[in-house]
Parts: structure tokens; sequence; C-alpha cells
């Protein structure tokens, strides 16, 4: 059981206070403290984060999901529309590290917590933001989900079949990719603050996160007016790289698009005349031959099952892997050895929730417990700011907390 590590880890010591919720800022949060940071999550009264209700539910209610986000936090609860619930979260931050919050823009201010607040009782604080257009700018105020960042950032744009409405994956990609690039932010802020003893404000806009992606959308078009489209399983202007349907009706994956790989994977399917064709030595003769190379391997992987696929290109050295899903990653020796499901208790039994990575040889992340009940520490917590017992009841009865 992952409850049982107790190895150092590299965020030992650091308290994060997570006022953010649904998934940017949850998620950020869930990686500090998967490599030991303490995180204490700031929630509503009554529900909590709603994200504890979304997707699948188990027997009581609770998202299968939450057992994974929530892990490693302490939950509190304090009604931030409440001057005495903004005053516990004022304390809170106040003996933080971090603070990390992902509201609209202009909304921790308006409840008096915003970063000026701590510049002179807690200067070291790391003021973590998440929004979907930053805190600036014409568009700052905008809603900003990441559904909608997406599309702005230009992520959205690339994604799918041409000629037809881009794609999204079955997955909130622009948040959890902004939740690491406030993770990231922090850990370079709290590297900063120990040479200066300063902290900073850390911006961090979802659009800006899944514009990192881009790779080199931005050079090419200024270089040479490109603007690179939608190219369905292929990426553009790197042949061959695409995804074949086999003979059992999955689907593989082949790269071979380095020159060498390129040679063997030819003659591996049986073609080498195309192998040794001098017009498609390299890439730049390649992508001109683009359709005729993806007709000749998915003639071959169509006329094969995957296994034989996969063992005869394995055995020649040419990257290829199946396309899997959940259930092919739960079985597969490589995910098990890696250790990438830890097993946790949770209510009526246990489950798998996944490992976070990094991998650290030396102060690895774990997890302690899995993502308990609203306000499950909220006594504890509360206790140590110096709230009694008789104080914590009042606040209770008067929906503060």
């Amino acid at each position: 059981m992952s409850t049982e590590n107790n190895a150092a880890r590299p965020l030992d010591g650091i308290r994060v206070i997570e006022v953010g919720q649904l998934l940017a800022g949850p998620f950020a949060g869930t990686f500090l403290a998967y490599f030991g940071a303490e995180v204490i999550k700031v929630e509503p009264p009554g529900n909590g984060d709603p994200i504890r209700g979304w997707r699948i539910l188990d027997e009581g209610g609770t998202s299968f999901w939450w057992r994974s986000l929530g892990r490693n936090k302490h939950s509190v609860t304090a009604n931030l529309r409440s001057d005495a619930g903004r005053q516990i979260v004022r304390e809170l931050i106040g003996s933080a590290d971090v603070v990390i919050e992902n509201f609209k823009p202009g909304t921790m201010e308006k409840w008096g917590l915003g970063p000026e607040v701590f510049a002179d009782n807690n200067p070291g604080l790391i003021y973590t933001r998440i929004s979907g257009y930053g805190q600036t700018g014409p568009y700052a105020l905008k809603p900003g989900y990441a559904s909608v960042t997406e599309g702005f950032s230009g992520f959205r744009h690339v994604n799918g079949f041409p000629g037809d409405a881009p794609v999204r994956p079955n997955l909130s990609i622009g948040d959890t990719v902004s939740g690491l690039h406030a993770a990231l932010g922090i850990l370079l802020s709290l590297i900063g603050r120990s040479g200066s003893g300063s902290g900073q404000v850390v911006d961090v806009a979802l659009y800006e996160s899944m514009f990192n992606l881009m790779e080199g959308v931005i050079p090419e078009f200024s270089g040479a007016g490109e603007v690179r489209q939608a190219s369905g399983t292929t990426i553009t202007g790197i042949v061959p790289t695409n995804t074949y349907r086999c003979r059992d009706d999955k689907f593989v994956v082949i790269g071979g698009n380095g020159d060498s790989i390129f040679v063997r994977l030819m003659e591996a399917i049986g073609r080498p005349d195309i192998a040794h064709d001098p017009d498609c030595a390299d890439n730049r003769g390649r992508v001109i031959h683009e359709q005729m190379i993806d007709a000749a391997i998915e003639e071959w992987t169509t006329a094969n099952t995957s296994t034989h696929i996969i063992d005869t290109l394995e055995a020649a050295d040419v990257p290829v892997g199946l396309i899997y899903s959940v259930e092919d990653m739960v079985r597969d020796p490589q995910y098990i050895a890696r250790g990438m499901f830890e097993r946790v208790e949770v209510p009526g039994g246990e489950m798998d929730i996944p490992a976070m990575s990094p991998r650290l040889s030396a102060t690895p992340g774990y997890t302690t417990w899995a993502g308990g009940d609203v306000g499950a520490n909220r006594n504890v917590v509360l206790s140590e700011l110096g709230y009694s017992r008789e104080d914590i009841v009042r606040l209770a009865q008067n929906g503060d907390i």
C-alpha cells in the first residue's frame, strides 16, 4: 500500500493553500502534494469541490476521479462569501509558502485576498493564479474554460481531419497542461526564493499553456507564411508516421520517419523497391511520395494481425505500438513494472489510481491517501490556527465553514 511509504520527498515542509476548484488549480495541488507538499484544500461548505460529483460515481455518490485528484490533500471548508470564512482563508494563506487560485481575475481581490494583502506579513509567498486568459490584457475578464481556450490557443485548429470540424481529445487537456505549468512556475519560484527570500506572483493562462505546445507553428508562419492545418492521423511534413488498421481491427502506430528506419520498415513489409528508391531516401522525398508510402504500409497492415505486425517490426527495430485503451494499460507488464498504478483504500474497499511522473531516484513522489470527505481535516487545521472547539462549532452553525 502507498500509505506505508514514508520516504523523504523533495517538497517536504512546503505548505500550499489550494483555493481553486474543478481541475487546473487542483491538478497543480495534486502534483505538489504527490511530491511532499502539505496541501490544504479549501472547499465550499456542503458539497465541496464540484468535481467530487463529476463523471462516474461510486455507491456513495463520490466521483472515482476525486480519489485521484484529491489524494494527499487536507480538506477544510470555508465560506468565501462570509467575513469569517474569508478570515480563515486569510490566516491560512498568511501561514503558507504557496497559494493556488483559479477564479476569474479580480475575484480574490474582491474578497480581500489578493496578493497585495500578504506582501508585508508574508513576503515569501508564491501567489499562483490560473485563469483562461491571464491576469492582464483585453480578454482577462472573459470566461475562460479550457475547452474554449484550447481553441483560442490554436491547438484545436490542428486536430481532426481536413475539412471536418476540429476535434478534442476526450480529456480536459487544457486544464491538466495548465496545472503542470502552474506547478512548474511554483517550483521555479521556490528556487528563486531560496536566493532572494522573496516570493512572487505566478500568472498562468490556460490558452498560453496550450500555446506552449504549438512547436513550430509560429516560426513557420512568420518565416514562410505557412498555416499548419489538421492532418488526421498523420503529422504534416514527417513521413511515414501514421496510425494503421490491422486485420484484427486493432490499430497500430508506426513511426518510420528516420532514414535508416524507413529502409528497415519497407524491407520488413516486403517492399524493398520502396526501401531503396532514391526518391524516398530522405524525409523531403518521402513527403512528396506520402500517399504511395502510406498505401503500401496500409496494404500490409490490413492483411496481418496486430500481433504479427508488432512482432515483425520490433524484430526490425522499427518503432511500433498498439493504440491502448485503459483496459490494455492495466494489463501491460511495462506499466506494472514501472509502478504506474497505486492501490489505495476507499470507502468500501480498494481501487487503483495513477502514479504521477517524473520518477525521482532519491526522493520519489507517492500517494499517502486517496481523496477524502469534504472538510475531513477542518477541525485539526483550524485548531492549529488557534481556533477553539467552541469557535469551530459556532462557525459551522453560522455556515462559515
